[in-house]
């Protein structure tokens, strides 16, 4: 390989103080721009979210490295994002209001078996995703739900009204095991 393919691949095009503020800059505007998008931009995606989120991507591409394309510069992009993302993470962990101020709250869409649509409206879901996900999730009907909660995540977390077989049979195994090891700890000397 030539000295000068070498240069270009690993050459830093841009200053190294600009290769590391470019993507901290890029990081930040995804982090609020995401959070004032919506619980649903994170997880129930629908083709047209899908293409927000490529085309996002793309176009952020070009604001993290600006016209360098070596692969240092790449390298210190990528790192600085993932090195931001770790002490981001962190800092939130030791901080709980300002984690829930980023990460947003808990929103129940369904309670006491009330879907309550104002709430669908306000964060974007249909009745059909609702239902969609209950069936996902293992349940035959939104009938079935005491509770549903949209979690910061943008999952949906159903609480049955009444245990369903899978779950009692889960607790009732749960119980068998418990019983055996108590049986086995008792032969033990």
């Amino acid at each position: 390989m030539d000295t000068k393919a070498l240069h270009d691949m690993f050459a830093l095009g841009l200053p190294l103080s600009e290769k590391i503020v470019r993507p901290i800059l890029v990081y930040i505007f995804l982090v609020v721009g995401l959070r004032l998008a919506g619980k649903r931009e994170l997880a129930q995606l629908n083709p047209f979210d899908l293409v927000v989120l490529l085309t996002i991507s793309n176009t952020v591409q070009n604001a993290i490295i600006g016209n360098d394309n070596s692969v240092t510069g790449g390298l210190v992009g990528a790192a600085t994002l993932l090195i931001v993302n770790y002490v981001v993470i962190r800092f939130l962990y030791h901080h709980e209001r300002i984690d829930r101020l980023v990460e947003g709250e808990s929103e129940t869409l369904v309670d006491q078996g009330t879907v309550r649509m104002d709430r669908l409206r306000r964060n974007l879901v249909t009745l059909a995703e609702l239902d969609a996900e209950a069936h996902r999730q293992g349940y035959e009907s939104l009938r079935e739900i005491e509770r549903c909660d949209l979690d910061p995540n943008g999952r949906l977390l159903f609480t049955p009204k009444q245990p369903t077989l899978d779950r009692m049979r889960h607790g009732e195994i749960l119980s068998r095991i418990d019983r055996l090891t108590e049986a086995v700890a008792q032969l033990k000397p």
